[in-house]
């Protein structure tokens, strides 16, 4: 995998492919995170759905549609989580180290794990929007609306991870990472995911509309068809699309370098 006999852009796609393939393969062989990560959409779909939606203004279905979006997008902000963690079980286990003496990019090792992550997001999306469908979840946008909305989630998905990645390579623990982590739970709680923000009151709306969350889920939303674009919105969540974009290009901006910086250079 050796990237001295090849150019810099064909070295990085040779090398994230070969270790692809061991992020995959360490997925295949932890079930049980698979499974968790792939349910827990569903049973908060479910839960919310029909408990909370009973007590809100919208009406049970309607909200379910205008929830689906919304646990998409705190799904995909859980890549912080599962970014944060694996990166740092490598370290913690030392394989981090040991794959740092290989001569291959030094950005592959990071980045295969975000495009594994990605990947098998995708594929979890799969079930949980099935079950959308099965309480009145409906695409309303038309099928090239829906493909941008499901590539806008990837990409933040993909994002999110780089996130983490960075952060589980500054803690070096399990532990602490597994913490820290659970920790992000709280983002899609100050945020347009679960509620309209429109109805919080000033200081708590502006953290929410200016959440990267709040701009997904609007997007998806728009997308979808499910809701309008709220009036009166900060920029992101009034222009949900660009705002998507926005975040993720500068988010990746800051984390790409830092993280690869960090996986390079170790605790140097």
């Amino acid at each position: 995998m050796s990237t001295l006999t090849h150019g810099p852009a064909h070295g990085l796609v040779h090398d994230t492919a070969a270790l692809l393939d061991r992020q995959l393969r360490r997925a295949r062989n932890n079930p049980g995170l698979l499974v968790l990560t792939q349910t827990m959409p569903v049973s908060m779909l479910l839960f919310f759905g029909y408990v909370f939606g009973s007590a809100l203004a919208v009406p049970g279905a309607a909200y379910r549609s205008f929830l689906v979006p919304g646990l998409l997008a705190a799904t995909a902000a859980g890549g912080i989580m599962t970014g944060m963690f694996q990166a740092a079980q490598d370290v913690h286990r030392g394989v981090t180290g040991r794959l740092r003496t290989l001569p291959v990019s030094r950005a592959a090792v990071p980045l295969a794990q975000a495009v594994a992550d990605t990947v098998l997001t995708a594929a979890g999306t799969v079930p949980f929007l099935l079950v959308g469908l099965a309480v009145g979840w409906r695409v309303e946008g038309g099928a090239l609306a829906a493909a941008g909305a499901l590539a806008l989630l990837l990409l933040f998905r993909f994002t999110c991870v780089w996130v983490g990645i960075f952060l589980g390579l500054l803690t070096r623990d399990e532990e602490a990472a597994g913490q820290l982590g659970g920790a992000t739970f709280l983002l899609p709680l100050l945020s347009s995911a679960y509620i309209p923000a429109d109805g919080l009151p000033g200081p708590l709306r502006t953290a929410a509309e200016w959440n990267p969350i709040s701009a997904v889920t609007t997007a998806l939303r728009d997308l979808f068809g499910n809701a309008p674009v709220p009036e009166g919105a900060a920029w992101p969540v009034a222009h949900p699309v660009a705002g998507t974009l926005a975040w993720c290009a500068v988010l990746l901006a800051v984390f790409v370098p830092l993280a690869v910086r960090r996986y390079a250079h170790g605790e140097r």
